[in-house]
């Protein structure tokens, strides 16, 4: 009898346990998909998953092409080639935790990766689509500080994406423009993330996410994209959340299609050529080396008239644009990818020659008595205008609601390593809580931030609110109190932080 009970027990374990582990095998619209679990198995992760056919020969500067149905079961183990681009190696701050694999690079890049803690498809949680940074020349889902396990075991089905970049993924021409049916060109990467957020749309239910609890999220070139898409009324009903994290600009990008072909044409006849055709059957890599040649910034989101309609900042500031709950803010090191600070003298010169009449009331807001005070106020005025006033300018032509946060903590220390203070895309693995894929040499003070900024993070994609329990409060973001969280060994609520700020740059926009 007692080997009966034993036996039974055992059997009942062993029933718990295979309830518990989350799905491993499921359907999509093109086919079956396996993925792996995890060490516990509570989340099951695909990698590889193709969300459009690969843009090569005759597909390249098209928009996405629906996959072609696979037969069996697609083995969805490992990442897929990161798209084409220069060899990534760490350089600066950048370690090898966010860039990414040296190889394999490709134009077959169109592929997505899901982790999910789903144990079956019925079950409709939130959804998070990350897109990474890189300028748009450069980046990878495949970086390790991307890695969605942790963010899945909290409850949330994790995507993160590939799009083409550089001039695989901003190449505007008249032939292409004639071709496309839309009388537009140029936008293909921002077409593959509307692809990708299509694909979660139309199979994210066989994962157990819910198509209708969606929310966007990105960093640097990514947050770029999250504003292009909450623009773009291609996207109308896609998703309900956008995350904008160091990266916003109601002006950058606002190059028209017509200057945007004539960069083609450029392109064209360094091969003797007005035409696309010779461009389009060249090898990547060729391709790739004459891309070089152009100025920096050449290729980058444009106003093509069909995924961008206007400039972003007319989109906004006339309110055509998805009205959706809003979490976005900019880290204090972003301010260095804005050029090196002036001298006082130089930067007292620059503001008159800038703000001319109202230069004096510049220099009360972003003193340069000293050259400290000077160096300070350009950092602060880097900040705004690499995101801050653009986010502040957004949130409140938001209906629906908008939270805005300035990151300031300052990560440990590498040993033997240069510290950069919270610099550019340091936020990203304590919002995902990957600390543990970035080799350092943590501390209870870097565990306790990842803890509490990511739980805002979490509780943002799934209630439109970053607000829970032993939080403190995050409040919206309006006109009257200006109010920010400011992320850092204690995370807190200021008032009016950049008001003054704010209403000086809104006086000059």
């Amino acid at each position: 009898m007692r080997i009966g009970i034993i036996t039974n027990l055992i059997l009942a374990c062993a029933f718990i346990q295979l309830n518990a582990q989350a799905l491993i095998e499921t359907t999509t619209k093109s086919g079956k998909v396996k993925g792996s679990w995890n060490a516990d198995r509570s989340v099951t992760s695909f990698k590889g998953i193709p969300f459009a056919a690969p843009p090569v020969g005759d597909l390249r500067w098209k928009e996405p092409q629906p996959v072609k149905p696979w037969p069996g079961v697609l083995t969805c183990n490992n990442f897929s080639a990161s798209p084409y681009q220069s060899k990534p190696v760490p350089f600066a701050m950048w370690t090898e935790e966010f860039i990414a694999p040296p190889e394999p690079l490709s134009e077959d890049c169109l592929y997505l990766n899901v982790w999910t803690p789903a144990k079956s498809s019925k079950e409709k949680l939130p959804v998070l689509m990350w897109i990474y940074g890189g300028g748009f020349t450069s980046g990878s889902s495949a970086c390790a500080v991307y890695d969605g396990e942790a963010m899945a075991k909290e409850g949330i089905v994790f995507v993160s994406i590939n799009y083409r970049v550089g001039v695989f993924g901003f190449f505007a021409h008249p032939d292409l423009t004639k071709e496309s049916g839309k009388h537009a060109s140029g936008n293909y990467a921002l077409l593959d993330q509307l692809a990708a957020l299509t694909w979660i749309r139309d199979n994210i239910s066989a994962f157990g996410g819910d198509p209708d609890k969606v929310t966007i999220a990105g960093q640097s070139a990514g947050s770029f994209s999250v504003q292009a898409l909450v623009a773009s009324p291609l996207s109308k009903g896609l998703f309900r959340g956008a995350i904008a994290q160091s990266g916003a600009s109601m002006n950058r990008f606002n190059k028209n299609l017509k200057s945007a072909e004539a960069t083609g044409i450029t392109l064209s006849q360094k091969l003797n050529s007005t035409g696309v055709a010779v461009l389009r059957k060249l090898p990547a890599d060729s391709l790739f080396k004459l891309a070089s040649t152009l100025p920096f910034g050449s290729f980058a989101p444009i106003i093509d008239g069909y995924v961008l309609p206007d400039a972003i900042g007319t989109i906004f500031k006339t309110k055509k644009h998805n009205d959706v709950n809003l979490l976005a803010g900019w880290v204090t090191g972003d301010a260095a990818l804005t050029g090196q600070p002036k001298n006082a003298e130089q930067f007292k010169i620059w503001a008159t020659e800038t703000y001319k009449s109202k230069a004096s009331e510049f220099l009360k807001i972003f003193p340069a008595t000293t050259e400290e005070d000077a160096t300070h106020s350009q950092n602060k005025l880097g900040n705004l205008t690499f995101a801050g006033f653009a986010n502040h300018t957004w949130a409140l032509n938001n209906t629906s609601n908008s939270y805005l946060y300035q990151f300031s903590y300052v990560p440990t220390d590498k040993p033997n390593f240069p510290n950069y203070g919270a610099f550019h895309t340091s936020e990203v693995p304590f919002a995902f809580q990957t600390l543990s894929k970035w080799k350092r040499p943590w501390k209870d003070s870097d565990y306790a931030v990842e803890a509490a900024m990511s739980s805002y993070w979490i509780n943002f994609v799934k209630t439109g609110n970053p607000n829970g329990k032993d939080l403190p409060e995050w409040k919206k973001y309006d006109a009257v109190s200006y109010s920010i969280m400011s992320i850092d060994t204690k995370s807190q609520m200021k008032p009016a932080m950049f008001k003054s700020e704010f209403q000086f740059l809104e006086s000059v926009d």
